[in-house]
């Protein structure tokens, strides 16, 4: 998988990026969730987790696209 995704120009620091952002974004909806949604904190919570699982899984990919590009 992570070779197709190099040959079709897909580069580590794309998915670093990518992680850096889902870092971010898990932050925001947090602080969203929190602020405008009154459903209370677990839900604001399960929000800022849900996109926050997405960080490991980019740097992840992202070293493992670094093995194509030395």
């Amino acid at each position: 998988m992570l070779e197709q995704l190099h040959n079709s120009g897909l580069k580590a620091e794309h998915c670093y990026l990518a992680g850096m952002v889902s870092v971010g974004l898990a932050f925001t909806s947090w602080l969203l969730s929190k602020r405008f949604e009154h459903a209370g904190i677990e839900r604001a919570d399960r929000w800022g987790i849900f996109i926050g699982e997405w960080a490991p899984t980019f740097f992840a990919m992202g070293n493992g696209l670094r093995t194509y590009e030395k």
